[in-house]
């Protein structure tokens, strides 16, 4: 039981915090022909993160055989050959994911999944290794998603010269996306997207382009490739929808004046920088509080695209292949290093199952914290549904073992006061996990 100067230090903190409602978009015009209500509803999906475009943590299997220099899909197709390499992802394609993924997701209470593919799988470029096959799976996908009340959000993950260097556009290293003709060559890749998909009853959002580094491929180029997309878009019937490249989750609120159905995505991770390593599970809370907080002010529907219950960079190779961890001091990238805050060794791999139980409840609560934080706005689309051995990022197995709120909308059936209440009751204690439902 709460003492009373307890209770009352609660009651106070809630009263700085904003409502947790959706702020009402200024500067959009509602389409009726919209297919999701997302000024009303709120989004909550999950990503298909690693089956179109492969990452090496998310599957490790798939590159462990491999020489050290194949740290994407791009230098995996290079090094199989066509042929073997056609052989190895269509066994992927048709594997990684079934139709009884989207069913669980659906009685898991997701109304959206997120749909991430490449660009050389829409419409390949002559002289690039990568093998196709993976469009014809996503027509399927959306089948699946369609018999079991699922909307889509088809993301362009991957785009040609790499949007941002990551090994999650396909191809690792050097900026080149916005040279050449790889801006008119991602469009012929949305607009493909657009004619094939579009029309799909279930079929309710495109993104432009995931990810993309606003700094390196210049903001103004963004804007104007962001512009282009919307009007080739506009009227598809589906929410346009555009990453924040990396700008804030507040940076386009003087953008996009006049263009109705924007949609914005921004990404939620908090262990990419070295400092990250020593936060504690309330720095996490707070931190995600706060984020929810700013993404309820945007005057553009705001969903959190991609985020996870990780508060370690632990997972294998999720800093890519070869390369370590900020949290265990392994990390070194053209000298960048990071102070250890803590061992990853049998901690972050494997199977929620195998994970302490402090872990365990540190994760639940953070995972808690963030959806009722981003609910503030139009919603989340968690990353990933499933991994080889991230137990942090691995929705299915979180799932599985109560971790993650199932129903998904649930909170395990408390209520927001009393999830308010239990964390500022508890946040000034020593005694940690903080676990944000009540007993």
């Amino acid at each position: 039981m709460y003492s009373l100067p307890s209770l009352s230090a609660a009651l106070a903190a809630l009263t700085l915090l904003p409502s947790f409602g959706s702020a009402a978009p200024t500067s959009i015009k509602r389409q009726d022909t919209l297919k999701f209500d997302f000024g009303n509803t709120k989004v909550r999906g999950v990503n298909t993160g690693g089956w179109f475009v492969l990452e090496p943590w998310i599957t490790p299997s798939i590159f462990a055989d491999q020489p050290d220099n194949v740290v994407d899909e791009y230098t995996l197709c290079q090094q199989l050959g066509h042929d073997a390499a056609l052989s190895k992802l269509s066994n992927h394609w048709d594997t990684w994911f079934t139709e009884s993924d989207f069913q669980a997701m659906a009685a898991a209470g997701l109304n959206f999944v997120r749909i991430p593919i490449g660009y050389w799988s829409v419409s390949p470029i002559d002289g690039d290794p990568y093998v196709q096959g993976a469009y014809d799976r996503l027509g399927s996908a959306i089948g699946w998603a369609n018999n079991h009340g699922l909307n889509v959000l088809i993301d362009l993950h991957g785009a040609p010269g790499s949007q941002n260097g990551f090994d999650n556009s396909g191809r690792k290293g050097n900026i080149e996306w916005n040279t050449g003709d790889t801006i008119s060559q991602t469009h012929t890749a949305l607009n493909k997207i657009r004619d094939d998909f579009a029309e799909h009853s279930n079929v309710a959002a495109i993104e432009l382009v995931n990810e993309p580094q606003g700094s390196t491929v210049g903001v103004d180029a963004l804007k104007q490739f962001y512009m282009d997309g919307w009007g080739d878009l506009k009227d598809s019937n589906v929410a346009v929808t555009f990453h924040d490249g990396f700008q804030g989750v507040n940076a386009w609120n003087d953008w996009g004046s006049g263009m109705w159905a924007l949609l914005e995505d921004t990404h939620h991770y908090e262990i990419f920088d070295c400092p990250s390593g020593g936060m504690s599970i309330s720095d996490h809370i707070s931190e995600a509080c706060s984020f929810g907080s700013q993404a309820a002010t945007n005057n553009k529907w705001t969903i959190v695209g991609e985020f996870a219950g990780a508060m370690t960079d632990c997972a294998q190779w999720l800093n890519g292949r070869g390369i370590g961890a900020r949290y265990d001091g392994t990390y070194n990238v053209n000298g960048n290093t990071c102070s250890a805050s803590g061992s990853c060794s049998g901690k972050y791999s494997g199977k929620v199952a195998d994970l302490g139980e402090a872990d365990k409840q540190n994760i639940k609560s953070f995972i808690n914290a963030q959806l009722d934080a981003f609910e503030k706005a139009a919603g989340w689309i968690f990353w990933t549904w499933k991994t080889e051995g991230a137990p942090e990022w691995d929705m299915q197995d979180l799932l599985q073992n109560g971790i993650f709120p199932n129903p998904v909308s649930s909170r395990n059936g408390k209520s927001l006061l009393q999830t308010r209440l239990r964390f500022f009751a508890n946040s000034s204690s020593s005694s940690w996990p903080v676990q944000l439902d009540t007993s």
